[in-house]
């Protein structure tokens, strides 16, 4: 059925879950061991911070003050994910663990915009949700090709050589 959404209804759902992903990074860079791991998950929370500040620019609401302020404001998203990942004691498996919770909230959420998007009759409205949906498919599959990486995964670069042989 067709939805009607305004602009600054879609924006601001748009900064709200980069900043769930903003916490959800950021609290893995933390707890990884990994100095690798830690460069990769807080590069993809500077890269969620940046598409969270595009989005505030044209947001009119007042209740969250400035985007440093918001961003860096206490977390309460992506509490369970953030609760498991604190009682992993093993590294490894914490590290691993992180990647996979991170496919599985950007797949999910690329698919949540995509299924929005088609559905919201405002075209500006839509190219907001099809753009983060691109985005959130970007992400997924930077971290699936760490996650290769960590698993020691053939690389998708290296297809050709073992197709080869």
């Amino acid at each position: 059925m067709p939805q009607e959404m305004k602009h600054q209804e879609a924006l601001k759902i748009a900064v709200e879950t980069e900043k769930g992903l903003i916490c959800f990074y950021r609290r893995a860079a933390e707890l990884v061991a990994d100095d690798g791991a830690k460069q990769f998950f807080s590069r993809l929370a500077k890269e969620k911070e940046e598409q969270a500040g595009k989005l505030f620019r044209f947001y009119k609401g007042t209740e969250y003050g400035s985007l440093d302020e918001y961003i860096n404001s206490s977390c309460t998203f992506n509490a369970e994910a953030m609760k498991e990942l604190n009682g992993l004691e093993d590294v490894s498996v914490k590290e691993r663990r992180a990647r996979e919770i991170a496919m599985a909230k950007e797949q999910n959420l690329e698919k949540t915009l995509r299924s929005k998007a088609k559905n919201i009759i405002d075209p500006g409205v839509r190219e907001i949700f099809e753009q983060m949906a691109k985005a959130s498919q970007h992400h997924y599959e930077i971290v699936e090709s760490e996650y290769a990486r960590m698993m020691r995964m053939p690389h998708e670069t290296d297809i050709n050589t073992f197709v080869r042989e």
